[in-house]
């Protein structure tokens, strides 16, 4: 396969060894204490790895993860423009409505705040943003719509198909991480969304297509192979119109 690949959303914060057959890898952060590892890592990958700043809804470790708060953004807000000219998206951002993660009407609003403040941030530096949504597809779609977002990808939807069709009509992107892939259920989804809204990604290390096995880059043709069976068509040419999809909305990466 000739055309290169874009894997529109992965972590790679970590000290991690890449191997990966991709042409460019859009890297999110979930939390301020890795903020300086991605920019760190674009540097020594330059023209390989593009770096977003973002806080994630959910904050903390695996074991102990917790409702973000605005004390976890503001600190941190004054870095988006120091890095400016370094990033080419805002993300992870979003909301996450789990019940055990976020039971109260106070955290939820929390998320809002946080979100919301991170829209603006993108809206002022002219930057795409990379959302994150669970259980709370709606609100997603309808804050994003309501704070004027043009450019977005809602990476590994699971929402309703009528809400997936308010993010078309705005004019929004998705992706599927190779986990798709391990049973049918966004099948339908995928058949649903039309070929040149969709953008090819990993979520690395996670949503591999085994659980529990650590996810990789290199995964990302499981993705492309997937999405190729459901709607009947060549691998060739998902490859060719996602990556054009990604340098349509990541307008900053040069490949």
């Amino acid at each position: 396969m000739d055309e290169p690949l874009v894997d529109c959303h992965c972590h790679l914060s970590a000290n991690e060894f890449l191997q990966a057959g991709v042409k460019a890898l859009i890297a999110v952060t979930e939390g301020a204490s890795e903020f300086e590892s991605v920019i760190q890592l674009s540097k020594a990958y330059q023209g390989l790895i593009f770096p977003c700043f973002g806080i994630h809804p959910l904050q903390g470790c695996q074991q102990d993860l917790h409702s973000v708060r605005i004390q976890d953004l503001e600190p941190v807000l004054p870095l988006f423009q120091v890095f400016r000219g370094d990033l080419v998206a805002v993300g992870e951002i979003g909301l996450d409505f789990t019940p055990w993660y976020a039971p109260t009407v106070q955290e939820r609003n929390e998320q809002l705040t946080v979100f919301k403040k991170q829209l603006e941030v993108s809206k002022e530096l002219d930057l795409p943003v990379n959302v994150h949504s669970r259980s709370a597809a709606k609100v997603t779609m309808t804050t994003m719509k309501e704070q004027g977002i043009r450019h977005a990808l809602l990476h590994n939807f699971a929402g309703r198909p009528s809400v997936a069709m308010e993010g078309l009509q705005a004019g929004y992107y998705f992706s599927f991480p190779p986990a798709v892939s391990r049973n049918d259920q966004r099948d339908k989804l995928i058949k649903q969304i039309p070929l040149e809204r969709i953008c090819l990604e990993t979520d690395s290390p996670a949503l591999g297509p085994e659980k529990q096995v650590r996810n990789e880059p290199k995964n990302i043709t499981i993705s492309l192979e997937h999405i190729a069976k459901v709607k009947g068509i060549s691998t060739e040419i998902v490859a060719e119109i996602t990556t054009k999809n990604a340098l349509c909305l990541f307008s900053r990466l040069n490949l």
